[in-house]
Parts: C-alpha cells; structure tokens; sequence
C-alpha cells in the first residue's frame, strides 16, 4: 500500500540524491502527506528536514491503521527508503513547544510545509464520559500499534460511523472481545466508512445498531459498567447533506458494557500555529486552493489540518501538490 502510494517500488536500493539546490524545507508531521511532500521534494533537490512530535515516523499510518491492514514493517521500510534518499527526520520534536514556526524561518528554512494531521478527538459531552473504561479510539489504536497491553474487555459499545470507529471495532475483535456493537444514530445509507470494510466487520462478528445515539454512560466506583442509548429517526437533510438524527420521545434502553470507545470525529490541533496565519471555519488552516499556501509567504499546509480528517490518498496528493507549490515558490515562479 505505501510502496505504490509513495511511488518508491522502482528505486529499492535508492542511494542518497544529489542536493542540487540550496534551499532548506521545513516539513512538519510525517503523516502521508508530509512523507509524500518530503519525497518529492528530495528528488528535486532540496535539503528536507522532517519534523515528527511521535517517537517514530508515520503519522495516521503508524498511529491508527491497524496491523492488519497496513503491517508497520511496511511503514518502516519505505521510511527508511526515504531517509537513505537524504530526508532528515527528526523524531520528539514538538512544534510549538521545542521550536516554533518562526524558529524554523529564522534558522533559514525557506519553506515550510504544515502536514500534522486530525489527531484531536471529539467529545461527546454526556455524563459518565470521565469514567474508566471510556477510550478515545485514535488513542486505543495507538496504543495497540506501539505494542501496549490493551485488554478492554468483553462487551464492547463503539460510538461513530466512520472508519475510525470500524478499524477500532475490528481491533477489539483481534484483541479477544466477544461482544462488539457499533452504534450509529443514522442509518447504513448514511454510514461514512467504507462499504466494503463495514462488510468485513459484520463478517468477522461485529455487531452495528443503527438509529442509535448515547444519552450517558452509567459506572459503579468509576469503572463504566453500561451505557444508556436512545433510538433516532431521520428528518430533513442537515448541513452535510445527510439526513438529521432525531430522538424518539421514550425510547431509551440501557446495555452492559466493559468499554466505550468514542470515535465521533476527529479535528486538527492549530494551538502551535501563530497568529498570523489564518484558520477557517471548522478549525482547519485556510490555504490558497491552487497553491496550498496559508496567509504568510513561504508556509503552506496540506492534508487533514486543511481538509479536515481525510482519506490516506487525499493526503498524499496534498503532499504531491504541496511540492510542486514549494518548488514554484523557491524558484520565484507565481
């Protein structure tokens, strides 16, 4: 999957390229967009540093996609491959706390390309949402991924519709859980994630209620124990142009349960960003559509911190034309 999306399966012994310009790019997150971004820009040239807050490179694709889809044995391979082409990536380095963006400018990177992602998760705001037990579902993935002991039990209530929220009920399976119910207040036509993993889950055992939204969540000395629901119908189409959910008066029911996991959305983190660049609607860096360049010369953005929480190949095509943006912009093109 990475090998052809990084279009390094013909170059498997690619020694270190010729740093034919001189200019320094600055790439914050080693997300795919960020990966894809440093490799292009390699390629033509230029000296690429990549900046990763994690332990280890790879962003969404180490964090949260599942061993069983995308083996990090791959991840790591084709980001070494990288590194042997000449990007420098340094590991635990948190922009907005270790450096700053001005820091970056000043120490004379020329660009900068922001890729950090949508790692921060939505609330739910119902009560019992603090107690033990209620997991993040980006944060039960990571955890998962980087080897931890995760033993979330038996009975298992995932709340979202998104692939995110299906990638944490499979895991959940893998992990031995034997009772595992996604809920979804809208129904299978609105579902966002794909069809075909959707499939996959309720193939493997994997329980999903539709018309069904968390009221609260009920504990005894802190530890969840079950979750009380409500079931929806749809009326008119919101905003997203998909119907909106509406409680029924009197529906409520209430199921046991080990563990909650929340996966409603996810949003990028902008609390690094200074003032002077602009952030759009719904919490998202506001760019030029042609160019991906935010509101000052020289940084550009791309990705999930633009589009919001995005496909893996919607980030790397940001990451192609991130690149091509940059190199117009270094060589004072339009």
């Amino acid at each position: 999957m990475v090998v052809s999306t990084l279009e390094l399966e013909e170059e498997r012994e690619m020694p270190p390229l010729p740093k034919t310009r001189g200019e320094k790019v600055a790439i914050i997150g080693s997300g795919p967009a960020g990966l894809t971004a440093a490799y292009e820009l390699i390629k033509k040239g230029y000296l690429v540093t990549v900046f990763e807050s994690m332990s280890e490179p790879g962003g969404m694709l180490r964090k949260c996609i599942p061993e069983y889809r995308l083996p990090k044995t791959v991840v790591d391979t084709e980001i070494k491959r990288i590194e042997k082409m000449g990007v420098e990536i340094r590991t635990n380095t948190t922009v907005g706390k270790d450096l700053t963006i001005d820091d970056l400018l000043q120490r004379g990177y020329k660009a900068i390309f922001i890729a950090t992602g949508a790692h921060k998760s939505w609330e739910l705001g119902i009560e019992g949402e603090g107690l033990k037990g209620v997991l993040n579902a980006l944060d039960f993935l990571r955890d998962v991924n980087l080897g931890k002991k995760v033993k979330p039990g038996d009975r298992i209530a995932v709340i979202g519709g998104g692939n995110v929220a299906v990638d944490a009920a499979r895991t959940a399976l893998r992990l031995g859980s034997k009772e595992i119910n996604i809920l979804y207040r809208r129904s299978r036509e609105e579902m966002p994630a794909n069809p075909w993993e959707v499939k996959e889950a309720e193939s493997e055992g994997v329980k999903i209620q539709f018309l069904v939204a968390p009221k609260r969540i009920l504990g005894k000395d802190g530890q969840v124990t079950a979750l009380e629901c409500i079931r929806m119908r749809l009326g008119e189409p919101d905003e997203s142009g998909r119907r909106r959910p509406i409680p029924i008066e009197g529906s409520e029911f209430t199921t046991d349960v080990d563990a909650v996991i929340l996966s409603i959305g996810e949003a990028p983190d902008l609390s690094f960003l200074p003032k002077e660049i602009e952030v759009a609607e719904g919490n998202i860096i506001a760019v030029d559509p042609f160019t991906m360049e935010t509101s000052v010369t020289g940084v550009f953005a791309g990705g999930d911190v633009v589009l919001g929480p995005a496909t893996v190949i919607e980030a790397i095509v940001a990451g192609k034309t991130a690149a091509v943006s940059i190199d117009r912009y270094l060589k004072g093109g339009n």
